[in-house]
């Protein structure tokens, strides 16, 4: 899979794809992330990237021609353009397996106080990673290829993403380690008694248990799925 990130920060990337997951995936060639930076795209000789808006506002938006420049250089007819807004589509675990399915998926950071309206034309989709605003589309960009790229065959063990939270429409139940017994803090005795399917339910006690108490709209998705705890 190709990821091409499209930003005015490429330094804020140099960490992450050093990432142990990250790395990996572009090592073993299962995964090609290119961070292109969006300002030697800009004209004039002092790289003028962004302005006032038009009609008035506080904070300077990111101009059409840079971004624009830029994602002529990668778009192609087969790949998907995802813009990272505020305004966005809420990002979640099914959308990760959607976009993971892709050939090639460009994402735009945007920054100031945002992107010209004409860049936003070009994408395919607008994805937001919370109801919070951030300095500039870098973070959510990590966001989205980090949750992406464990997704991708040869990355981990299928078994260690299909009980995840979000997985099965529930939080994750919680997991221990040794020692059994920390302090006085025990481990709880069913996930020591070798019984397999009393941990399984266990588990799905658990997970119900927090989504109901975390997550109540959640549960209201996934709670037919679980007519055994409507009681609960």
């Amino acid at each position: 899979m190709k990821i091409s990130i499209l930003t005015l920060c490429p330094e804020a990337f140099d960490s992450f794809l050093r990432g142990r997951i990250i790395a990996r995936a572009i090592d073993r060639g299962i995964a090609d992330i290119r961070i292109v930076d969006i300002r030697p795209f800009a004209g004039g000789s002092f790289r003028h990237i962004d302005d006032s808006p038009i009609g008035g506002g506080a904070g300077m938006i990111l101009r059409p021609a840079p971004m624009l420049r830029a994602l002529d250089t990668v778009q192609t007819e087969g790949s998907f353009t995802a813009a990272l807004t505020p305004s966005g589509l809420p990002y979640s675990q099914a959308m990760a397996h959607e976009l993971a399915g892709k050939e090639h998926l460009i994402l735009l950071c945007g920054h100031f106080e945002g992107m010209d309206a004409r860049i936003l034309k070009r994408a395919d989709r607008e994805i937001s990673v919370g109801d919070y605003v951030l300095s500039g589309g870098e973070l959510p960009a990590m966001t989205v290829t980090d949750s992406i790229v464990r997704l991708l065959p040869g990355i981990l063990r299928p078994a260690s993403t299909q009980e995840e939270s979000f997985e099965t429409g529930l939080l994750e139940y919680p997991q221990y380690t040794q020692p059994a017994d920390y302090e006085g803090d025990r481990v709880p005795d069913v996930l020591l008694s070798g019984n397999h399917e009393a941990v399984r339910r266990w588990r799905l006690e658990q997970s119900v248990r927090l989504t109901k108490e975390r997550r109540p709209d959640l549960w209201e998705r996934a709670r037919a799925q679980y007519p055994e705890f409507e009681d609960d």
